[in-house]
């Protein structure tokens, strides 16, 4: 069996070049408290990608809909690079531009901070698609001047520092959202047309529109749902969440995850 080529730089999101890639196992030091005098620096002027896991626990902490928080606190970058919706945090609108959660305390939504937050000095990326190749996730370190952090003694291991900071509850419930980015159906440079960008948009950030979407469309009357999981689709946040994929994987690349009524896909 042919071993995969190496990634080249050019194919990693333009943040992570240059970055210190960690392997499992490997360490690195760290520690962040407010005694530090950079103390809430990497709170400002910084790009907060977030997941849909990061719109829904943010949302409902500050008890808006999934639409008002959009609106308010995200925004889209435009790159060339990508071929799907990315949202990002909204920098105050101040010189400083900092996070509209941060206090001088510290942050004022830490038990639902974003996943990037929470990986922070760490940072993730998964590898383009290719044809046989399951993308595996690749790590690294952000090593910036100012902070005061990575000078202290505390080492950790990537997993270590993922279990020290409950990381792990937000990538098991983001997972289906990973696996629709890294789809082989985008190998080769496939677009999606506008109207299935805003269904992946819809179905994974804005969860109270996809909610009515179900219930309030004829979108039961075309599918097959067991009873059980209509309950939970009505109720339960992150049995939506899970259910996305499953529906996009279905509307976006025709894969059989969805059972018309009287009708199965094949």
């Amino acid at each position: 069996m042919n071993k995969p080529k190496p990634y080249e730089i050019s194919e990693l999101p333009y943040t992570m070049r240059g970055r210190r890639q960690l392997e499992a196992g490997q360490s690195f030091c760290f520690d962040c408290h407010p005694g530090l005098s950079c103390f809430t620096r990497c709170c400002a002027d910084v790009n907060i990608f977030l997941t849909p896991t990061d719109v829904l626990r943010l949302s409902r902490r500050l008890k808006v809909t999934t639409t008002e928080f959009l609106d308010s606190y995200t925004l889209v970058p435009i790159t060339k690079e990508l071929h799907l919706p990315t949202l990002m945090l909204r920098m105050n609108d101040e010189p400083e531009k900092r996070c509209p959660f941060v206090q001088e305390s510290g942050c004022s939504v830490y038990q639902d901070r974003p996943w990037a937050c929470r990986m922070f000095p760490l940072a993730m990326a998964l590898p383009p698609a290719r044809a046989g190749v399951e993308p595996k996730p690749m790590y690294f370190l952000f090593e910036e001047d100012y902070c005061e952090g990575k000078s202290q003694q505390r080492s950790w291991t990537i997993e270590q520092w993922k279990a020290n900071q409950g990381v792990s509850a937000w990538e098991d419930l983001d997972a289906g959202y990973r696996e629709i980015v890294s789809n082989p159906w985008f190998i080769g440079g496939r677009q999606l047309d506008p109207k299935r960008i805003n269904m992946f948009h819809t179905a994974f950030h804005d969860l109270d529109v996809f909610r009515e979407f179900i219930f309030s469309s004829s979108f039961l009357r075309r599918f097959e749902l067991d009873a059980d999981l209509v309950d939970q689709l009505q109720t339960n946040d992150e049995a939506l969440l899970r259910f996305a994929p499953r529906w996009l994987r279905f509307a976006l690349f025709g894969e059989p995850t969805m059972q018309l009524r009287n009708c199965t896909i094949e």
